[in-house]
């Protein structure tokens, strides 16, 4: 049972340091010695919280401020599908043919009104996904990835867009490193990804609008058939080893 006060104090803690909705919190240890209280103490009054809406955790990235209740799409559309995704992976089909529909058009609008600074901030993600791998973070190259595309959405400088994807951000994290985990495992698929990367990300520099969103496009399709084949090799695969050995037994 939480310690009413303690959830008081923690819920003060959190007003006084003007933490935003969406904001992370310390580090559990740090937060604790912060209010002067054991762990386990600190545990259950954020799980108090977390009952309450105030708070949601992440599986392995902390705690977080819940977003204002005005913002209904992780609460009522992405923590849905989050749940779907995480149950049957299938569902990550889903996911790409909604990109397919909403990014080839994101792509040529942020090749038509990207900035300076958009250029710039496009090619820092585009680098990062080329220094981070997938061997040493996963999680990390999965969030460089959809970070790149993140980039372009903002640089198409259109709200609706961006809030859509934005929304849509770590239902599109969670897809993204389901398909990495089968794909990047493989040199060949791995080099051909990072050239669409980079067509992507030249052609938008370029102010090339047609040629971008074909390269988007061409992009989200390879993705989808790559993860078809694999996801079928894999089950040919299990399928070989459910049948019976016939031969004897050697002698």
């Amino acid at each position: 049972m939480s310690n009413p006060l303690l959830v008081e104090r923690l819920q003060a803690w959190i007003s006084d340091n003007q933490l935003q909705p969406g904001a992370r919190l310390p580090a559990e240890r740090q937060l604790a010695q912060q209010l002067g209280v054991s762990r386990s103490s600190l545990r259950e009054a954020m799980q108090q919280l977390i009952s309450q809406g105030m708070l949601f955790s992440r599986r392995g990235g902390g705690t977080w401020l819940q977003r204002e209740k005005g913002d209904w799409s992780e609460a009522r559309l992405v923590t849905p599908l989050s749940a779907l995704l995480a149950d049957d992976p299938g569902y990550r089909y889903d996911v790409l043919e909604a990109r397919m529909t909403i990014e080839p058009g994101t792509a040529w609008h942020a090749a038509r009104r990207a900035t300076v600074e958009d250029k710039a901030r496009l090619k820092l993600c585009f680098e990062a996904m080329q220094t981070i791998s997938d061997r040493d973070d996963p999680d990390l190259a999965a969030h460089a990835d959809v970070r790149f595309h993140l980039a372009i959405a903002e640089a198409a400088h259109n709200l609706v867009l961006l809030q859509a994807m934005r929304g849509l951000f770590d239902l599109l994290q969670s897809s993204v490193m389901q398909s990495r985990q089968k794909m990047y495992a493989e040199p060949d698929i791995l080099e051909q990804l990072s050239a669409q990367h980079l067509t992507i990300y030249q052609t938008i520099a370029a102010g090339e609008a047609d040629a971008a969103r074909e390269a988007m496009l061409l992009h989200l399709e390879f993705v989808a058939r790559t993860l078809h084949s694999l996801t079928e090799q894999e089950a040919r695969h299990a399928r070989s080893l459910r049948i019976p050995d016939t031969h004897p037994p050697m002698k």
